[in-house]
């Protein structure tokens, strides 16, 4: 499991200059905390740990030496910077089930045929104990046709009973679509000029 240091943060200290003195600014919170705690750790650290964790990933936070089992519960980027400003981590319990979420990731699209695939949805909502907690969902789609529909009820993510699933059983995760020739041949018998 992944391990972020962090350290708590002084509110008197502004998190914009905290930002510009490269750091990314955030929050734990939890069951049994009784408030939650403001923390910074340095965007080079975090940058380096969102390359394999995101969102709904389950990670060891060190802060100041408390070392917390954590979830990302929410991350906020500067899309104009293309940074990474803000991140919040929920502490986990042992024994009591949390709210998150797992990223869909669609693979051997290349190999769909005779058709586009579209993703619609992105991540998928659950509860579960924090033993059970997955951050991704990898769904095969290479025999996927013109036609096909996959759903979240397909998912083996569906009939695992150690998760309470949120988001809907019906909702679309990815349809294929035929592709339609975008030159029309002409109508019989016409020889295509218009009148």
């Amino acid at each position: 499991m992944n391990t972020l240091k962090a350290e708590k943060r002084s509110m008197s200290i502004k998190a914009r200059r905290l930002r510009r003195e490269g750091f990314v600014t955030g929050n734990i919170f939890g069951k049994e905390i009784q408030e939650s705690i403001p923390i910074k750790a340095e965007r080079t650290v975090v940058e380096r740990l969102l390359k394999t964790c995101n969102k709904g990933s389950q990670i060891q936070l060190d802060v100041d030496g408390q070392v917390y089992d954590a979830l990302i519960k929410d991350i906020s980027f500067n899309s104009m910077k293309g940074l990474v400003e803000e991140i919040d981590f929920q502490a986990l319990v042992s024994g009591e089930k949390v709210h998150s979420v797992a990223e869909i990731i669609l693979l051997n699209h290349d190999k769909v045929i005779g058709g586009v695939l579209q993703q619609q949805l992105q991540e998928i909502s659950y509860k579960a104990l924090p033993d059970a907690l997955i951050d991704k969902v990898k769904v095969d789609v290479g025999d996927m046709k013109a036609g096909d529909t996959i759903r979240v009820g397909d998912l083996d993510i569906a009939k695992n009973r150690n998760i309470d699933l949120v988001t809907d059983l019906d909702a679309t995760i990815a349809t294929v679509t035929a592709v339609h020739a975008a030159a029309e041949e002409p109508a019989e018998g016409g020889d295509g000029t218009v009148s």
